[in-house]
């Protein structure tokens, strides 16, 4: 309740209205976005377009936060000092396929979200701020992680985005992982006129991936090992010197995660023993962590979905689980990912598919659903200091 009797439940139908009346502008901005894609801490467009958009409407924004150049965040003021609620927002894109994990409806989401706010409230009445938070390269560069290490989060209370998904779930487990590269070497000869000269590394790395599919049925079903061979040598007539092969290890513990690295190493030694080869097997030192739960949050979101009547789906269990750099923001302070619809069930994510509709009437459903719950369940956490409390505590658990 703010200093004048006015409750939270009395602002929450002026900021959906709000979120309505930004719908078009939104989608058209999801919409470039989609169609201009930029992978990650290249998102020089959607930046720009995003933080337009969020100045133009009324927050003050710091581009370039955390060193980060494609970073941005932009702050929507309360009445006084108080706690900070992010909402983050992604909008890299994936190599070859675009917008195929949906990132230009979680930009535009958590960006109307802020500007909802500050359109609807203008100085928020309760004490604290709002800060959308633009986080590049989720993909492949851990960028979230590169901002808590600046300090971006530093001060921050509570945290939230949505994720598009085929059904809308307020929780669903994410996977640990950790990315390592296996790289052979042999040596060169000619392949027809002096093969027993040479020594063969793509060999090796084809018994890398051999072991590695024998391992599988000795892993513990949460766990995920895949990889590609980004060189596997120069023209057929050369013994293959130099091949390297790069996989995600993921698992829903760190712990395990750090047994698979152990195992997917033995693997590859075993794979240079065989072949004669010499192998370096390198991890790269950014692990993403798997979420840790918010109840909490989790539940205040759920209510705030009702409250705009949007459905929330059970989860039949049938895909598994990804990765994503939330999950190290998650392990820093309570934190929520829950996922929106944007697409017919069973349309996995990563896909052509998955990518057309990221850019469809169902996907501004989405949209619109998750910017109005994301800041209906910011201004409850800033509205109810015991709610805020409750998800702190139990994130000390």
């Amino acid at each position: 309740m703010t200093d004048g009797g006015t409750t939270v439940d009395t602002l929450k139908p002026k900021v959906a209205a709000a979120v309505d009346r930004l719908a078009d502008e939104l989608e058209a901005l999801s919409h470039k976005i989609h169609d201009n894609p930029e992978l990650c801490f290249k998102e020089e467009r959607a930046h720009a377009w995003l933080t337009e958009f969020l100045e133009k409407h009324g927050a003050r924004v710091e581009r370039g936060v955390g060193g980060l150049p494609t970073a941005f965040r932009a702050t929507v003021e309360g009445a006084g000092p108080g706690p900070t609620i992010a909402i983050m927002a992604e909008y890299d894109a994936l190599p070859g396929i675009g917008h195929a994990c949906g990132h230009n409806v979680i930009a535009t989401a958590g960006t109307g979200a802020g500007a909802a706010l500050a359109v609807a409230l203008g100085p928020l009445p309760f004490a604290g701020r709002v800060q959308v938070v633009g986080t590049p390269a989720e993909e492949g560069g851990a960028g979230k992680v590169r901002l808590m290490e600046a300090g971006v989060f530093k001060g921050v209370d509570a945290a939230m985005m949505i994720h598009g998904r085929c059904g809308t779930q307020v929780w669903r487990p994410t996977l640990g992982i950790v990315k390592v590269k296996a790289e052979f070497h042999g040596k060169a000869t000619h392949a027809s006129s002096w093969p027993w000269r040479g020594v063969n590394a793509l060999n090796a790395v084809i018994q890398l991936f051999v072991g590695l599919d024998q391992l599988r049925q000795q892993l513990r079903p949460d766990a995920r090992v895949h990889g590609i061979i980004v060189k596997g040598g120069d023209q057929p007539n050369i013994i293959p010197e130099y091949t390297r092969a790069d996989f995600y290890l993921r698992a829903l513990s760190k712990d395990y995660c750090q047994e698979l690295l152990r195992r997917f190493t033995g693997c590859a030694e075993g794979a240079a023993a065989a072949t004669g080869c010499r192998v370096d097997v390198t991890a790269e030192p950014t692990i993403h962590d798997p979420m840790k739960p918010n109840t909490t949050m989790a539940a205040v979101f759920e209510k705030n979905l009702a409250f705009i009547d949007f459905p929330v789906d059970p989860d039949d269990g049938e895909a598994g689980y990804g990765s994503t750099d939330c999950g190290n923001v998650s392990q820093a302070l309570p934190t929520i990912h829950p996922y929106i619809r944007i697409s017919p069930d069973g349309v996995p994510g990563h896909s052509r598919e998955f990518a057309e509709w990221a850019r469809s009437p169902m996907a501004r459903a989405g949209l619109v659903a998750g910017a109005k719950a994301l800041a209906l369940t910011a201004l409850d956490l800033l509205a109810s200091p015991e709610k805020l409390a409750a998800a702190k505590e139990e994130f000390a658990r």
